[in-house]
C-alpha cells in the first residue's frame, strides 16, 4: 500500500531516536522523547489550500524538524508514518 497525501499534507517517517547520549550513557527506551526529527516519505500537491495558494516547498527525501504535538500518527503495513501539514514543518536539515 501506499499512503498519498492530499492538499499541502506531507508523510513524514520519524528518524531513529539515540540510543546512548553523547557522553556514552545508555538510554532505556521508555525514558527517551521521540525526536522531532523526520524524513519525508511523500508530498501532496499544494494549490488552494483555504482559499490561499500553497507552493510545496518540501521534497521526497528531505529531512525535517516539525512541530512537537502536530500531525496524525498512522500505521500502514507495520509501519509507523506522520501525516501533518506544511506549515507544522518548522525546518529542512541541509548536509
Amino acid at each position: 500500500m501506499k499512503l498519498v497525501p492530499l492538499g499541502d499534507r506531507v508523510v513524514l517517517k520519524q528518524l531513529v531516536a539515540e540510543e546512548t547520549t553523547k557522553s556514552g550513557i545508555v538510554l532505556p527506551g521508555q525514558s527517551k522523547e521521540k525526536p522531532q526529527q523526520a524524513e519525508v516519505i511523500a508530498v501532496g500537491p499544494g494549490g488552494v489550500v483555504e482559499g490561499k495558494e500553497v507552493k510545496m516547498e518540501v521534497k521526497v527525501g528531505d529531512q525535517v524538524i516539525y512541530s512537537k504535538y502536530s500531525g496524525t500518527e498512522v500505521k500502514l503495513d507495520e509501519e509507523e508514518f506522520i501525516v501533518v501539514k506544511q506549515s507544522d514543518i518548522l525546518a529542512v536539515i541541509e548536509a
